[in-house]
């Protein structure tokens, strides 16, 4: 594979897949299936060699987390529906209860493949200094040490827990971890079954004094003080185990008072069903019987892993005192116009529209942004929507500066991001007292979209000044997310911003809309007609094209349309970072189709479509769209999204001829997606250039700014080894 074998015209040749149904459900790819498909890439990222060995093992815990994740939400939901009784199919034609035999088959490799990674990863971490030891590890100074550690930092947190009928089996959480152990009375040999809880509170690894880096795994650390804790017994026998459980929230449709309502869903979502085991080997039967039948869990549910439990604690590993086993340092850049302004964001936007590229360009533009107009006396007005942000939010802390001056501001705070309610219901009261009118949309729908306004009175005008993003408001998740960022003063942008959020505060929905669209009512359609559109310029003999950018792709009527415009003759190109249920280069169905997917050190967040319009691609006359939204029943009916399309020429050509072109162009990050839903990566002699997008964009600091560069900036770049 070469480097123009993405961007280039040539298609590879169809491929027939004679026992698949292309014209019924066989012409989708399971959801649950492409997810898990997403995380074997993002594991394979951990066995790079091109990846430094510290982001190496980071790549191992982002996968251990999503995976969980997919559990405690996904999985949950297809065993809900398997043991009410549902059968209704999917779209690929699979019942809830044939999903998970292929799911939990298929997770369980991946969650052995996990452990022997890490193995190796622990092998080369040792030569390098860092030691994750065990307990036949230790010294005696060791041991001595560890004796006071335990002391001061451990034993006040701890709640050993005897198993028998008077003392009911305990709760253990969500991602809870326990030691189960088998003990025996030292004077009358008199058993006893116990838990010992392993606090989360506490780092899971304990750093040991000595040369490089030793750590000893907390649980190891308890199994050594068993007896201070069970004073008169030994220990005969123990291991760890692990529960996951379904947290996905239910919400009364009438609920009076929202807030309130999640407060008490959140709690219900602790003590949710058990929908995954997993525990450590050697587990004795009958101890481990009791722990499955008081958790309520069969053996489907149920994994042994001979090795690491909760590898998603392993970031506490990625140290930054070893900056030579970490990506390169890289600090992003401030745009050139916001600097030729000394820093004043809304100069450079009323100069002409702004288009940033986050992390390569600094998302602290976003906050200043807002902490200008908080302090700015001529502006009169904010709103914002906050689907995530962080703890300690500069946006929100700008927001409440604003209405503690007397601005008018209006927060949309979504309740239902998944896993940050609680932290959303805290930033909503904190909006509330510094005296933000603080809405929370819609019951049943998620407010995704990410619009904020600054209204400023300027002469006896007042003028609207919008940022449009992919992303969210989120300063943490900025530094490591690829996304765009749109600052525009034009007023057609403004009107359908504000009218947006009379939308999510009053319910109307907004008619007249210049320029956007919106989810649930114009979105889809809107991006149907394009679709429509560009294959009848195939059929008319016209350049046809189609480019576009997103994290998943599943919703089946989207799917049929691009399969449509791929038989009339469109040439369309997807990246697609996670789940995909289009099956691409299928003979006659989808062989116009390409898909491919970029794991690499950025994740790849952004959501954009091109059209070629009757002209190909890249062309000055091409429309182009940046968007809140994934191709997903759940964006395209169930949110509130934006799909804003870009008229000023400058941005267009950004968009085009840069980031979707270094995209597209990518090899190095990138894997090719086959028509039976595998991904393959190009295998690449030693020493043989592989184009690197992320790298491209971080070196290249002649794309951002004023953003004069122009179409030929992808095809002239400087061959550096990878």
């Amino acid at each position: 594979m070469t480097n123009a074998d993405f961007l280039g015209s040539d298609f590879p040749a169809p491929t027939s897949l004679p026992d698949l149904d292309t014209s019924g459900s066989g012409r989708f790819f399971n959801r649950e299936l492409s997810w898990l498909a997403f995380n074997w890439r993002v594991l394979e990222e951990a066995e790079n060699p091109r990846v430094p060995l510290l982001e190496r093992l980071r790549f191992v815990s982002i996968g251990a987390g999503n995976l969980d994740e997919f559990y405690t939400v996904r999985v949950a939901g297809l065993r809900e529906l398997a043991i009410a009784g549902n059968t209704t199919p999917a779209a690929d034609g699979l019942t809830p209860a044939e999903q998970l035999v292929l799911i939990n088959e298929n997770a369980r490799q991946l969650i052995l493949r996990q452990t022997a990674v890490l193995a190796g990863l622990q092998s080369d971490m040792e030569s390098q200094g860092i030691s994750v030891l065990t307990a036949s590890d230790l010294t005696h100074a060791d041991k001595k040490y560890l004796e006071d550690v335990f002391l001061r930092r451990v034993f006040a947190v701890l709640s050993p827990l005897a198993i028998d009928p008077a003392h009911p089996f305990p709760f253990i959480p969500n991602t809870g971890h326990a030691l189960a152990l088998q003990l025996e009375r030292t004077n009358d040999k008199r058993s006893l079954q116990a838990l010992l809880p392993i606090p989360a509170q506490i780092d899971r690894f304990v750093a040991l004094p000595g040369p490089g880096h030793r750590l000893l795994p907390l649980e190891e650390l308890l199994v050594l003080n068993i007896p201070s804790l069970f004073p008169g017994y030994r220990l005969k026998a123990h291991f760890g185990f692990r529960v996951l459980r379904d947290s996905d929230l239910e919400v009364e449709e009438e609920a009076e008072d929202l807030v309130r309502e999640f407060e008490v869903a959140l709690k219900r979502r602790r003590r949710g069903e058990v929908v995954r085991l997993t525990h450590s080997a050697g587990a004795p039967k009958a101890l481990k019987a009791v722990i499955m039948r008081e958790l309520g869990v069969s053996d489907a549910e149920v994994i042994e892993v001979d090795g690491m439990l909760g590898m998603s604690d392993l970031s506490e590993l990625v140290l930054d005192d070893r900056p030579d086993l970490l990506w390169p340092s890289f600090t992003p850049r401030v745009p050139e116009r916001v600097t030729d302004f000394e820093g004043d964001m809304l100069a450079a936007i009323r100069q002409k529209d702004m288009l940033l590229h986050h992390p390569y360009e600094t998302f602290d533009m976003v906050v200043r942004f807002l902490q200008q107009a908080a302090r700015d006396p001529n502006v009169v007005a904010i709103k914002q929507t906050l689907y995530r942000t962080s703890k300690n939010s500069p946006i929100v802390e700008a927001l409440c500066e604003a209405a503690e001056d007397g601005k008018s501001v209006t927060a949309l705070v979504e309740l239902k991001a998944r896993f940050d309610e609680a932290a959303n219901i805290r930033q909503s009261r904190r909006l509330e007292r510094a005296g933000a009118h603080v809405v929370y949309g819609f019951l049943d729908l998620k407010t995704h979209a990410k619009i904020s306004t600054v209204v400023r009175r300027e002469g006896k005008e007042l003028v609207t000044y919008t940022h449009y993003g992919t992303g969210n408001y989120h300063p943490i998740t900025a530094r490591i997310y690829t996304d765009l960022s749109l600052f525009t003063c034009d007023a057609k942008l403004g009107r359908d911003a504000t009218k947006v959020f009379n939308y999510l505060s009053g319910y109307a929905p907004p008619e007249g809309l210049d320029n956007l669209a919106i989810s649930p009512t114009t979105l889809k359609p809107r991006l149907l007609d394009m679709i429509s559109a560009e294959a009848a310029h195939a059929k008319a003999g016209k350049p046809a094209e189609i480019w576009a950018k997103m994290n998943s792709l599943i919703d089946s009527e989207v799917i049929d349309a691009l399969y449509a415009a791929s038989q009339a003759g469109v040439k369309i190109s997807l990246i697609i970072r996670g789940i995909c249920g289009l099956r691409p280069g299928i003979k006659d169905l989808s062989e116009n189709i390409r898909v491919k997917s970029i794991v690499g050190r950025f994740l790849e967040h952004s959501r954009i479509v091109c059209f070629g319009n009757g002209h190909g691609l890249p062309s000055k006359k091409a429309r182009v769209f940046i968007s809140s939204a994934d191709w997903m029943g759940r964006n395209l009916n169930r949110r509130v999204e934006t799909l804003i399309e870009i008229e000023n020429n400058t941005v267009k050509a950004q968009i085009v001829s840069q980031v979707m072109a270094a995209n597209l162009a990518d090899v190095a990050q990138s894997w090719v997606m086959a028509p039976d839903g595998t991904f393959k990566r190009p295998v690449l002699p030693e020493g043989t250039f592989a184009f690197n997008c992320h790298r491209f964009f971080m070196e290249n600091p002649s794309l951002s700014g004023r953003g004069s560069a122009g179409a030929a900036d992808v095809p002239k770049l400087t061959h550096t080894e990878d």
